[in-house]
């Protein structure tokens, strides 16, 4: 049971976000820009809520070791990736959208030129975090967690460029809430072998 509350509590958010990307318009114009601004408003938390498919098999106290220095670094990455891809979110999405509505092209392009720039960031900054948190779940749990982390890394390098733009965007989140699901239960099996010097340790 207890299983199954973490696999919903990291696949949500890239679900949410697969959802939101079925209704994203697909170009903004003066005709889409409320409806492309005002759900990127809806969207500032979600975004970040990504990151807890990495953060929540790491759960605990980085202890003075190897598994340690690649937790924190972990969570660094998806600090970065939350400011840098918040900041996408509110530069092309909500203030483009807002100035789409008005006769302002130019600033529109310099807008989604700025967002793409922090978007790839934080997307470079995810990933990171995303091949830190693998090499930690498999030096505990071994090969069984090599699955999910491809279909995650996959899925970070589908994110550089596709957002969550149908098709490729919605795929990509749909790639997330995937891995993410097969980390979580990669790493809640029981693992007799699992190396005591290694663990996260609770305060």
């Amino acid at each position: 049971m207890r299983t199954l509350r973490t696999t919903v509590l990291v696949t949500a958010p890239p679900l949410l976000l697969a959802v939101a990307g079925l209704m994203h318009p697909r170009h903004l114009t003066a005709a889409t820009a409320s409806h492309w601004a005002g759900l990127h408003i809806v969207l500032l938390p979600a975004f970040p809520l990504l990151t807890l498919g990495l953060l929540v098999p790491l759960w605990g106290r980085p202890g003075r070791d190897v598994d340690g220095a690649l937790t924190v670094l972990a969570w660094v990455g998806c600090f970065c990736y939350a400011a840098y891809y918040t900041g996408l979110d509110a530069v092309a999405g909500v203030s483009a959208g807002t100035v789409a509505g008005g006769d302002t092209h130019s600033a529109v392009g310099r807008l989604f030129a700025t967002g793409d720039e922090l978007g790839r960031a934080g997307v470079y900054a995810l990933t990171v975090a995303a091949v830190a948190s693998c090499a930690v779940l498999v030096r505990w749990h071994g090969v069984r967690v090599l699955p999910g982390a491809a279909v995650v890394l996959t899925a970070c390098r589908s994110f550089v460029d596709s957002h969550i733009f149908w098709p490729r965007g919605v795929f990509t989140m749909l790639g997330f809430a995937v891995g993410f699901g097969l980390l979580t239960v990669a790493a809640s099996r029981p693992d007799n072998a699992r190396p005591a010097a290694g663990r996260l340790t609770n305060p």
